[in-house]
């Protein structure tokens, strides 16, 4: 079986911005041939599936990166590093929907785009609902709404949602 792993030799930080850094990375291969690798690093965030009487809470933002407003579950980036990722859930939960939740359930991780972005995204389900407000960040702007489990199942399958947090996070919480 092949040896899988590559050893960082040299790093040079090419950017650092407000929500992830650069580096270039001089790596050797497992193989021994050396090459280069940049690497966008991230805090990571958090994904919720908050679930009250068969809805689930949804946002549609515009999305500059792509050029179009998405759908997805409501969802936020770790302010800090080490920042505990429930408390970041309920947080984002609450900023986007105005919803707290009783009850959550963790479903583990996926990693956004593992080939060159260290961004790590936890997934959590929420219920047992109530309202408080909603209280967005400075400069996020989206529309928050509850859709019916089947119909953001079929806004799936039709590609009306393409957002892969939000797949991901919908397929971990029912299991599909």
């Amino acid at each position: 079986m092949t040896k899988l792993f590559e050893k960082k030799l040299f790093s040079t930080e090419i950017y650092n911005g407000k929500v992830f850094k650069i580096t270039k990375d001089d790596v050797e291969l497992s193989d021994g041939k050396k090459t280069i690798r940049e690497v966008v690093h991230h805090n990571g965030g958090v994904v919720i599936v908050a679930e009250k009487d068969d809805k689930i809470m949804m946002v549609k933002q515009y999305r500059y990166a792509t050029g179009q407003a998405l759908f997805e579950l409501p969802a936020g980036k770790l302010d800090k590093e080490n920042e505990d990722m429930l408390s970041a859930a309920k947080r984002e939960l609450k900023e986007e929907t105005g919803y707290i939740a009783q009850n959550w359930e963790t479903l583990g991780f996926i990693w956004t785009s593992p080939g060159f972005c260290s961004e790590k995204l936890y997934l959590f389900k929420a219920s047992n609902l109530s309202f408080e407000g909603q209280k967005l960040d400075d400069g996020e702007i989206l529309d928050y709404t509850e859709v019916e489990k089947n119909r953001v199942f079929d806004m799936v399958k039709s590609g009306e949602i393409n957002d892969a947090k939000t797949i991901s996070a919908l397929m971990r919480a029912y299991k599909l």
